[in-house]
């Protein structure tokens, strides 16, 4: 069985505000291109699909600020009937605490892992 990573992180293509499953590199390069400087969700995606990890992947317009992408794909998640277990959301710099506080509902609901950068660690740890 497969485990299924949602990662939110920014793109040079792609809609924003949608799920993206993604199987494997070819597909993640063809739907998103490069990362942008300074980006660290393409990385983990990367890490995710070379772990052998189902991913779903919402383009955000710029990574740990755009609440409104972020908030729109936890909506989008909660309601979702298709998805059904998601084992980890991944959201490389976000410490902005109304994000992370909105990712817990989702995290609580599926029992999934929270992974974060370091630095969005520490704002979390201390919110």
């Amino acid at each position: 069985m497969r485990h299924t990573v949602v990662l939110f992180g920014e793109a040079e293509k792609g809609q924003f505000q949608r799920p993206y499953p993604v199987k494997d590199l070819s597909q993640l390069i063809d739907s998103f291109g490069h990362p942008p400087p300074e980006s660290e969700g393409l990385f983990f995606a990367i890490q995710a699909l070379l772990f052998e990890r189902d991913l779903l992947y919402f383009r955000v317009t710029e990574e740990g600020f755009s609440a409104n992408d972020y908030l729109k794909g936890f909506h989008i998640l909660q309601n979702s009937k298709e998805i059904a277990k998601i084992d980890a959301i991944c959201l490389p710099g976000v410490g902005d605490n109304k994000i992370l506080k909105a990712s817990e509902k989702i995290s609580h609901k599926h029992k999934s892992f929270l992974i974060v950068d370091q630095k969005a660690l520490f704002d979390y740890l201390t919110m």
